[in-house]
Protein backbone atom coordinates (compact mmCIF):
# COMPACT_ATOMS: atom_id res chain seq x y z
CA UNK A 1 0.00 0.00 0.00
CA UNK A 2 1.30 3.30 -1.32
CA UNK A 3 1.46 6.76 1.23
CA UNK A 4 -1.42 8.11 -0.56
CA UNK A 5 -3.27 4.63 -0.07
CA UNK A 6 -3.23 5.52 3.01
CA UNK A 7 -5.31 8.37 2.71
CA UNK A 8 -7.94 7.11 0.63
CA UNK A 9 -6.04 7.58 -2.91
CA UNK A 10 -6.65 10.12 -5.81
CA UNK A 11 -10.87 9.88 -4.92
CA UNK A 12 -10.91 10.54 -1.82
CA UNK A 13 -8.53 13.53 -1.77
CA UNK A 14 -9.92 15.14 -5.04
CA UNK A 15 -13.57 14.39 -3.34
CA UNK A 16 -12.28 16.58 -0.87
CA UNK A 17 -10.82 19.65 -2.60
CA UNK A 18 -13.89 19.61 -4.61
CA UNK A 19 -16.24 20.22 -1.61
CA UNK A 20 -13.39 22.70 -0.61
CA UNK A 21 -12.42 20.81 2.44
CA UNK A 22 -8.77 21.51 3.15
CA UNK A 23 -6.31 18.61 3.22
CA UNK A 24 -4.25 17.98 6.12
CA UNK A 25 -0.17 18.24 5.15
CA UNK A 26 0.32 14.01 5.18
CA UNK A 27 -2.03 14.44 2.73
CA UNK A 28 -1.31 16.93 0.51
CA UNK A 29 2.56 15.61 0.99
CA UNK A 30 1.66 12.10 -0.10
CA UNK A 31 -0.13 13.56 -3.21
CA UNK A 32 3.01 15.49 -3.98
CA UNK A 33 5.22 12.47 -3.51
CA UNK A 34 3.05 10.30 -5.98
CA UNK A 35 3.36 12.87 -8.66
CA UNK A 36 7.14 13.63 -8.04
CA UNK A 37 7.69 9.92 -8.34
CA UNK A 38 5.81 9.47 -11.72
CA UNK A 39 2.93 7.60 -10.81
CA UNK A 40 0.49 10.34 -10.67
CA UNK A 41 -1.19 9.98 -14.08
CA UNK A 42 -1.48 13.77 -16.28
CA UNK A 43 -5.23 13.62 -15.56
CA UNK A 44 -4.97 12.78 -11.67
CA UNK A 45 -2.14 15.48 -11.44
CA UNK A 46 -3.92 18.50 -13.56
CA UNK A 47 -7.48 17.43 -11.31
CA UNK A 48 -5.41 17.57 -8.08
CA UNK A 49 -3.38 21.18 -8.71
CA UNK A 50 -6.51 22.88 -10.58
CA UNK A 51 -8.89 21.78 -7.67
CA UNK A 52 -6.15 22.92 -5.28
CA UNK A 53 -5.67 26.19 -6.90
CA UNK A 54 -9.82 26.65 -6.96
CA UNK A 55 -10.21 25.58 -3.27
CA UNK A 56 -7.17 27.89 -2.42
CA UNK A 57 -4.31 26.36 -1.00
CA UNK A 58 -3.52 26.54 2.81
CA UNK A 59 -0.49 27.03 4.52
CA UNK A 60 -0.79 23.71 5.43
CA UNK A 61 -0.67 22.07 2.29
CA UNK A 62 1.73 24.19 0.95
CA UNK A 63 4.03 22.66 3.83
CA UNK A 64 3.09 19.59 2.92
CA UNK A 65 3.61 19.97 -0.52
CA UNK A 66 6.81 21.33 0.12
CA UNK A 67 8.48 18.25 2.04
CA UNK A 68 7.53 15.86 -0.41
CA UNK A 69 9.62 18.61 -3.23
CA UNK A 70 12.62 18.39 -0.74
CA UNK A 71 12.69 15.07 0.00
CA UNK A 72 12.92 14.71 -3.58
CA UNK A 73 15.09 17.69 -4.42
CA UNK A 74 19.11 17.24 -4.44
CA UNK A 75 20.71 19.12 -1.54
CA UNK A 76 23.39 21.35 -2.14
CA UNK A 77 25.52 20.82 1.27
CA UNK A 78 26.22 24.50 2.69
CA UNK A 79 27.76 24.69 6.02
CA UNK A 80 25.36 25.46 8.61
CA UNK A 81 27.03 28.67 9.16
CA UNK A 82 26.78 29.26 5.29
CA UNK A 83 23.01 28.14 5.41
CA UNK A 84 22.07 30.73 8.24
CA UNK A 85 24.07 33.94 6.40
CA UNK A 86 22.98 32.93 2.61
CA UNK A 87 19.85 34.36 1.05
CA UNK A 88 17.82 33.70 -2.08
CA UNK A 89 16.53 36.27 -4.32
CA UNK A 90 13.70 34.80 -6.29
CA UNK A 91 10.08 35.63 -7.74
CA UNK A 92 7.16 33.02 -7.99
CA UNK A 93 7.14 34.45 -12.14
CA UNK A 94 3.92 34.98 -14.20
CA UNK A 95 3.91 38.27 -13.85
CA UNK A 96 4.09 38.57 -17.80
CA UNK A 97 5.69 42.31 -17.48
CA UNK A 98 8.97 40.61 -19.17
CA UNK A 99 11.29 42.98 -17.21
CA UNK A 100 14.54 42.83 -16.88
CA UNK A 101 16.20 40.10 -14.42
CA UNK A 102 15.56 42.19 -11.57
CA UNK A 103 16.12 39.35 -8.82
CA UNK A 104 19.50 37.99 -10.37
CA UNK A 105 21.15 41.19 -10.80
CA UNK A 106 19.85 42.33 -7.14
CA UNK A 107 21.74 39.09 -5.96
CA UNK A 108 24.88 40.00 -7.82
CA UNK A 109 24.64 43.20 -5.86
CA UNK A 110 23.96 41.69 -2.96
CA UNK A 111 27.20 39.12 -2.95
CA UNK A 112 28.81 42.26 -4.10
CA UNK A 113 27.94 43.90 -0.58
CA UNK A 114 29.49 40.41 1.56
CA UNK A 115 26.26 38.48 2.02
CA UNK A 116 26.85 35.13 0.81
CA UNK A 117 23.96 34.34 -2.08
CA UNK A 118 22.62 31.13 -3.00
CA UNK A 119 20.16 31.56 -5.73
CA UNK A 120 17.68 29.11 -7.21
CA UNK A 121 15.95 29.65 -10.83
CA UNK A 122 15.45 28.46 -13.69
CA UNK A 123 15.00 29.15 -17.36
CA UNK A 124 12.40 31.27 -18.87
CA UNK A 125 8.64 30.07 -18.81
CA UNK A 126 6.64 32.53 -19.79
CA UNK A 127 8.94 35.22 -20.65
CA UNK A 128 11.90 36.36 -22.80
CA UNK A 129 14.31 35.71 -20.67
CA UNK A 130 14.48 33.77 -17.09
CA UNK A 131 17.93 34.18 -14.47
CA UNK A 132 19.34 31.01 -16.04
CA UNK A 133 19.11 32.37 -19.83
CA UNK A 134 20.58 36.15 -18.42
CA UNK A 135 23.40 34.18 -16.48
CA UNK A 136 24.60 31.89 -18.74
CA UNK A 137 24.58 34.93 -21.53
CA UNK A 138 27.08 36.25 -19.11
CA UNK A 139 28.84 33.40 -19.18
CA UNK A 140 28.30 31.36 -16.09
CA UNK A 141 28.47 27.73 -15.85
CA UNK A 142 24.96 26.39 -15.06
CA UNK A 143 24.72 22.50 -14.81
CA UNK A 144 27.30 22.33 -12.02
CA UNK A 145 27.09 19.28 -9.39
CA UNK A 146 26.34 20.48 -5.83
CA UNK A 147 30.31 21.16 -4.49
CA UNK A 148 30.19 23.26 -7.72
CA UNK A 149 27.46 25.62 -6.20
CA UNK A 150 29.21 25.17 -2.16
CA UNK A 151 32.71 26.29 -4.13
CA UNK A 152 30.74 29.00 -5.47
CA UNK A 153 29.31 30.37 -2.85
CA UNK A 154 32.43 30.28 -1.04
CA UNK A 155 35.01 31.48 -3.30
CA UNK A 156 33.17 33.92 -5.48
CA UNK A 157 30.15 34.49 -2.79
CA UNK A 158 27.57 33.68 -4.93
CA UNK A 159 26.26 30.31 -6.33
CA UNK A 160 23.39 29.40 -8.62
CA UNK A 161 21.21 26.09 -8.74
CA UNK A 162 19.37 25.66 -11.69
CA UNK A 163 16.46 24.32 -10.91
CA UNK A 164 16.01 21.11 -13.28
CA UNK A 165 19.22 19.91 -11.94
CA UNK A 166 18.08 20.10 -8.27
CA UNK A 167 14.80 19.34 -8.77
CA UNK A 168 14.47 16.21 -11.30
CA UNK A 169 11.93 14.98 -10.64
CA UNK A 170 9.56 18.05 -11.53
CA UNK A 171 9.92 16.85 -14.83
CA UNK A 172 7.11 14.43 -14.35
CA UNK A 173 4.84 17.81 -13.94
CA UNK A 174 6.31 19.37 -16.62
CA UNK A 175 4.59 18.17 -19.77
CA UNK A 176 0.94 18.56 -17.72
CA UNK A 177 1.61 22.61 -15.95
CA UNK A 178 2.74 23.13 -20.17
CA UNK A 179 -0.35 22.18 -21.56
CA UNK A 180 -2.95 23.96 -19.20
CA UNK A 181 -0.80 26.88 -19.10
CA UNK A 182 -2.17 28.49 -16.19
CA UNK A 183 -0.24 29.16 -12.59
CA UNK A 184 -0.43 26.73 -10.12
CA UNK A 185 0.98 25.10 -6.60
CA UNK A 186 4.35 24.26 -8.79
CA UNK A 187 4.65 28.33 -9.12
CA UNK A 188 4.87 28.87 -5.15
CA UNK A 189 6.62 26.07 -4.75
CA UNK A 190 9.62 26.29 -6.63
CA UNK A 191 10.99 30.18 -4.66
CA UNK A 192 10.87 28.50 -1.33
CA UNK A 193 12.84 25.12 -2.10
CA UNK A 194 16.00 26.39 -2.17
CA UNK A 195 18.22 23.28 -2.78
CA UNK A 196 20.66 24.93 -0.08
CA UNK A 197 18.01 24.72 2.14
CA UNK A 198 19.09 29.02 2.89
CA UNK A 199 16.98 30.59 5.99
CA UNK A 200 16.64 33.93 4.09
CA UNK A 201 14.49 34.30 1.34
CA UNK A 202 13.82 38.24 -0.70
CA UNK A 203 10.69 36.49 -2.50
CA UNK A 204 8.41 38.29 -5.47
CA UNK A 205 4.63 37.22 -6.14
CA UNK A 206 2.71 37.70 -9.19
CA UNK A 207 -0.32 37.19 -6.87
CA UNK A 208 -0.27 39.04 -3.52
CA UNK A 209 -3.43 36.62 -2.49
CA UNK A 210 -0.28 33.88 -2.09
CA UNK A 211 1.60 35.94 0.11
CA UNK A 212 0.35 35.26 3.48
CA UNK A 213 0.14 30.99 2.76
CA UNK A 214 3.56 31.31 1.70
CA UNK A 215 5.27 33.17 4.40
CA UNK A 216 3.54 30.89 6.55
CA UNK A 217 5.10 27.78 4.78
CA UNK A 218 8.41 29.29 4.87
CA UNK A 219 7.83 29.55 8.11
CA UNK A 220 7.00 26.35 9.07
CA UNK A 221 10.26 25.29 7.42
CA UNK A 222 12.83 27.17 9.28
CA UNK A 223 12.90 30.40 7.64
CA UNK A 224 14.68 32.88 10.53
CA UNK A 225 13.83 35.96 7.92
CA UNK A 226 12.18 36.68 4.94
CA UNK A 227 9.85 39.15 2.59
CA UNK A 228 7.68 38.08 0.53
CA UNK A 229 6.27 41.44 -2.06
CA UNK A 230 4.73 42.27 -4.49
CA UNK A 231 4.60 45.44 -6.83
CA UNK A 232 2.37 47.15 -9.13
CA UNK A 233 1.32 43.83 -10.72
CA UNK A 234 5.45 42.21 -10.78
CA UNK A 235 6.87 40.09 -8.65
CA UNK A 236 9.37 42.50 -7.29
CA UNK A 237 9.30 45.63 -5.22
CA UNK A 238 9.39 47.97 -8.26
CA UNK A 239 9.61 51.43 -8.76
CA UNK A 240 6.27 52.06 -10.60
CA UNK A 241 4.50 52.83 -7.42
CA UNK A 242 3.97 51.25 -4.06
CA UNK A 243 4.32 48.04 -2.97
CA UNK A 244 3.46 45.80 -0.88
CA UNK A 245 5.40 43.30 1.75
CA UNK A 246 4.30 41.11 4.06
CA UNK A 247 7.62 40.17 6.35
CA UNK A 248 8.83 37.18 8.61
CA UNK A 249 10.70 38.91 11.36
CA UNK A 250 12.22 37.57 14.93
CA UNK A 251 8.85 34.91 15.06
CA UNK A 252 6.92 37.69 13.72
CA UNK A 253 4.69 38.86 10.83
CA UNK A 254 4.09 42.54 9.90
CA UNK A 255 3.24 43.93 6.58
CA UNK A 256 4.11 47.20 5.14
CA UNK A 257 4.05 49.47 2.00
CA UNK A 258 6.88 50.65 0.18
CA UNK A 259 6.90 54.00 -1.69
CA UNK A 260 10.19 54.28 -3.78
CA UNK A 261 9.79 57.74 -4.06
CA UNK A 262 9.79 58.27 -0.28
CA UNK A 263 13.39 56.55 -0.30
CA UNK A 264 14.56 59.01 -3.21
CA UNK A 265 14.13 56.80 -5.95
CA UNK A 266 12.65 58.32 -9.21
CA UNK A 267 9.25 56.84 -10.50
CA UNK A 268 9.28 54.73 -13.53
CA UNK A 269 6.93 53.37 -16.10
CA UNK A 270 6.56 49.90 -17.13
CA UNK A 271 8.02 50.40 -20.46
CA UNK A 272 11.47 51.54 -19.22
CA UNK A 273 12.18 48.28 -17.02
CA UNK A 274 11.19 46.06 -20.06
CA UNK A 275 13.61 43.60 -20.76
CA UNK A 276 14.78 41.76 -23.98
CA UNK A 277 16.41 38.50 -25.17
CA UNK A 278 19.28 37.00 -22.89
CA UNK A 279 21.95 38.62 -24.80
CA UNK A 280 20.33 42.11 -24.57
CA UNK A 281 19.61 41.35 -20.46
CA UNK A 282 22.92 40.56 -20.19
CA UNK A 283 24.22 43.81 -21.43
CA UNK A 284 21.73 45.58 -18.69
CA UNK A 285 23.09 43.84 -15.89
CA UNK A 286 26.89 44.98 -17.49
CA UNK A 287 25.53 48.30 -17.63
CA UNK A 288 23.84 48.39 -14.25
CA UNK A 289 26.89 46.97 -12.38
CA UNK A 290 29.13 49.12 -14.15
CA UNK A 291 27.45 52.18 -12.71
CA UNK A 292 24.85 53.65 -15.30
CA UNK A 293 22.21 55.42 -13.66
CA UNK A 294 17.94 55.34 -14.38
CA UNK A 295 15.32 53.11 -14.42
CA UNK A 296 16.99 49.52 -14.13
CA UNK A 297 19.48 50.78 -11.49
CA UNK A 298 16.68 51.84 -9.40
CA UNK A 299 14.60 48.87 -9.24
CA UNK A 300 18.05 46.78 -8.73
CA UNK A 301 19.26 48.90 -5.83
CA UNK A 302 15.48 48.59 -4.23
CA UNK A 303 15.50 44.96 -4.38
CA UNK A 304 18.96 43.95 -3.57
CA UNK A 305 18.58 47.01 -0.55
CA UNK A 306 15.59 44.78 0.81
CA UNK A 307 17.78 42.01 0.51
CA UNK A 308 20.39 43.75 2.67
CA UNK A 309 17.51 44.22 5.23
CA UNK A 310 16.46 40.64 5.17
CA UNK A 311 20.39 39.46 5.80
CA UNK A 312 20.77 41.72 8.54
CA UNK A 313 23.26 43.85 6.96
CA UNK A 314 21.30 46.66 7.50
CA UNK A 315 18.10 47.95 9.92
CA UNK A 316 16.30 50.09 6.82
CA UNK A 317 15.50 49.70 3.49
CA UNK A 318 17.08 53.41 3.00
CA UNK A 319 20.54 52.28 4.60
CA UNK A 320 19.70 48.66 2.25
CA UNK A 321 19.96 51.05 -1.12
CA UNK A 322 23.07 53.13 0.23
CA UNK A 323 24.64 50.19 0.34
CA UNK A 324 23.33 48.35 -2.70
CA UNK A 325 24.33 51.69 -4.63
CA UNK A 326 28.04 51.05 -2.87
CA UNK A 327 28.43 47.80 -4.04
CA UNK A 328 27.71 49.04 -7.97
CA UNK A 329 30.06 52.06 -7.53
CA UNK A 330 33.08 50.74 -5.85
CA UNK A 331 33.07 47.58 -8.54
CA UNK A 332 32.12 44.91 -5.64
CA UNK A 333 29.14 44.02 -7.71
CA UNK A 334 30.94 43.59 -11.08
CA UNK A 335 34.05 41.68 -9.31
CA UNK A 336 31.20 39.03 -7.67
CA UNK A 337 29.81 38.94 -11.48
CA UNK A 338 33.68 38.19 -12.58
CA UNK A 339 34.14 36.09 -9.50
CA UNK A 340 31.25 33.91 -10.38
CA UNK A 341 31.56 33.28 -14.03
CA UNK A 342 35.58 32.16 -13.34
CA UNK A 343 34.69 30.02 -10.10
CA UNK A 344 31.95 28.30 -11.43
CA UNK A 345 33.28 27.79 -14.95
CA UNK A 346 36.69 26.30 -12.92
CA UNK A 347 33.94 24.15 -11.09
CA UNK A 348 32.40 23.00 -14.57
CA UNK A 349 36.02 21.96 -15.95
CA UNK A 350 37.10 20.15 -12.56
CA UNK A 351 33.50 17.74 -12.73
CA UNK A 352 34.43 17.49 -16.55
CA UNK A 353 38.50 16.12 -15.27
CA UNK A 354 36.63 14.17 -12.41
CA UNK A 355 34.48 12.74 -15.02
CA UNK A 356 36.84 11.26 -17.51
Amino acid sequence: MTELDEHGGWPALLTALLDRQDLTAAQARAAMATILTGDATPAQLIAFVVALRAKGETPEEISGLLDAVLAAATIVPLSDELRSQAIDLVGTGGDRSHSINVSTTAALVVAGAGVPVCKHGARAASSKCGAADVLEALGVALELPPEGVVRCVEEAGIGFCLAPVYHPAFRFAGPSRREIGIPTVFNLLGPMANPGRVRRQLIGVANPQVAERMLASLRIHGSVKAWVVHGQGIDELTTTGESTVLALEDDHVRSFTVDPVELGLAPAILDELEGGEPHENAAVVRRVLGGEHGAHRNIVVLNAGAALVVADRVTTLAEGIELAEESIDSGAATIALDRLIAVSQAALAAQGTTGS
